[in-house]
């Protein structure tokens, strides 16, 4: 396909790029519950789009996306909505202190370095600690195969102690399986990540979504369902906040919809048929691989940060497509017997 040239960000590129960009995306991001924009920002800042028109642009797309995944996950019950709607409390001032930030490193020439060393401190931390968790629960599980944890055989003694904590008013979430949290730990948890949101142009939940499973101690299924929903709705707000200083450019988050609308519907489907330490092997190996192409990008290495975040995204896309195709064969072996 002839490359486009897109007028806001003022790069030309090839639209199949980015249509491959927004269907791993859509997958990852229906398989993880966190939008794929950790993956978004920076395949487009590698790209060439400049760091904050990224950021809104890959606001723009995830809030399109994240529609068809939230929906999805509903329908197969994985949302809690109570616990969603309080997140939300934070959330959007914490959008909007991200997007300040943001606004000011363009201003002074930082954006850049700092935006990219940020991605590679989270990505790398983040997907360090949940590989080291699936390690030591795979070494406990030994033997034993195919198991989803209890909802609380997934949380450690953190999210003990931070549930154990009574600041009032506390709320129960019964979807969750969870008697009793403090509103604040709520609201403290998603101001954070609502400031990832705008900072980095993602939805939030590649830190939300591991801090709803080892803080709040939620089920594997329902923290990414859930997630989704704060994903949609930071996501919507920063749009508008960055389209207002001219940061997005909506031809090219089209592109990207339309890639991520059908590979978000794939990843929250596949989440039925693949257990939940699995989803967490996933989800660390993606995180390491895009925090080191986007060092690639920082120290110049342009092209190798291209080829191994599209190796990376490819990798995991096809590998929870397997999972699914496997699940869904196991089922259909299973039909027979049933009616027999």
């Amino acid at each position: 396909m002839i490359p486009v040239h897109f007028p806001v960000a003022g790069v030309t590129v090839d639209p199949w790029l980015l249509l491959f960009i927004g269907f791993t995306a859509g997958v990852c991001g229906g398989f993880f519950g966190i939008g794929g924009a950790f993956l978004v920002t920076p395949a487009l800042n590698i790209l060439g789009f400049p760091m904050a028109c990224a950021i809104g642009t890959d606001l723009a797309h995830i809030t399109g996306k994240s529609v068809v995944s939230a929906r999805r996950h509903q329908q197969l019950g994985n949302l809690d909505v109570k616990a969603g709607m309080l997140l939300a409390v934070g959330t959007v001032p914490g959008v909007e202190a991200g997007a300040r930030a943001i606004a000011w490193l363009e201003r002074s020439g930082e954006i850049e370095t700092v935006v990219r060393s940020t991605y590679v401190l989270l990505l790398a931390a983040i997907g360090g600690a949940i590989l080291w968790d699936w390690w030591r629960h795979r070494r406990r599980q030994a033997g034993r195969r195919g198991a989803e944890p209890a909802p609380y055989a997934t949380e450690g003694g953190l999210a003990h102690r931070v549930r154990s904590l009574r600041w009032k008013p506390c709320v129960s979430l019964p979807r969750s399986g969870i008697a009793a949290v403090s509103v604040w730990a709520l609201i403290g948890i998603a101001f954070a990540t609502g400031f990832c949101a705008g900072f980095l142009g993602v939805g939030g939940g590649f830190i939300r979504m591991p801090a709803m499973l080892y803080l709040i101690g939620m089920p594997t299924r329902v923290a990414v369902g859930t997630d989704l929903l704060e994903v949609l709705l930071s996501g919507a707000y920063g749009t508008f906040t960055y389209a207002l200083r001219g940061r997005v450019d909506l031809l090219a988050a089209l592109v990207m919809l339309v890639g991520g609308a059908v590979g978000s519907h794939i990843g929250a489907i596949a989440t039925d048929y693949v257990v939940g330490y699995r989803i967490r092997l996933y989800f660390a190996l993606t995180a390491l691989a895009s925090a080191v192409a986007v060092a690639l990008k920082q120290w110049g290495a342009g092209q190798a940060a291209t080829v191994l975040l599209l190796s990376a995204g490819s990798a995991v896309t096809l590998a929870i497509i397997l999972g699914l195709g496997a699940g869904l064969a196991r089922e259909r072996r299973r039909l027979p017997d049933a009616a027999a």
